[in-house]
């Protein structure tokens, strides 16, 4: 039986995490595996903490919907509150360094927790525009789930048509790929 990694994003209306669960979706079956993505916005679409569950596999994914994910990442105050229920004494809990005074709400049960400062690269190394991309890539540095080679294809495939317009996004994009995975590189993930 192969191995599900199940993947749970989270954050505000507007941080892109929709977008990251469809280029990673879409990464997956670029490769030839098994990938399910349910959005959940919640009530308030606008405004709200917006979830993506993705889960990617080598073989048939059994259930839609899981309780429990191999990686939780939050990158907002009120995400990393929201996604708690989904963590378990097996999850990585990624969250972006740069969220203030979440210290007690940061999960007691995560068999590893890693701050990251993607949103200070995001700003000072590339653009706030990739931010969620560079979270991309820190999800794909941490689970090895796709190449970074499809995780391009997937990108160039859904943005694409920006990029004729402006070829320069094409690199920023495929840049914040790369710093979102050298952010985990070295945290003993595994």
């Amino acid at each position: 039986m192969g191995k599900v990694t199940r993947i749970a994003l989270a954050g505000e209306g507007g941080q892109g995490v929709q977008s990251v669960a469809q280029i990673l979706t879409e990464a997956a079956e670029l490769e030839g595996k098994e990938a399910l993505y349910i959005p959940n916005f919640g009530i308030e679409q606008r405004g709200g903490v917006s979830i993506a569950f993705v889960q990617i596999s080598d073989q048939k994914i059994p259930a839609p919907k899981f309780k429990t994910g191999d990686i939780v990442v939050a990158l907002s105050d009120r995400a990393v509150r929201r996604v708690q229920v989904h963590v378990g004494s097996e999850t990585v809990f990624v969250y972006d360094a740069s969220i203030e005074g979440v210290e007690e709400d940061l999960p007691k049960n995560a068999r590893k927790i890693l701050a990251i400062p993607a949103l200070e690269v995001a700003n000072k190394k590339l653009h706030p525009r990739v931010f969620n991309v560079l979270i991309m890539g820190a999800v794909i540095g941490a689970t090895k789930v796709v190449s970074l080679e499809k995780a391009k294809e997937a990108i160039e495939k859904r943005l694409g048509y920006k990029f004729e317009k402006s070829p320069e996004l094409q690199e920023l994009n495929f840049r914040a790929l790369e710093e979102g995975i050298k952010l985990v590189e070295g945290m003993e993930v595994e």
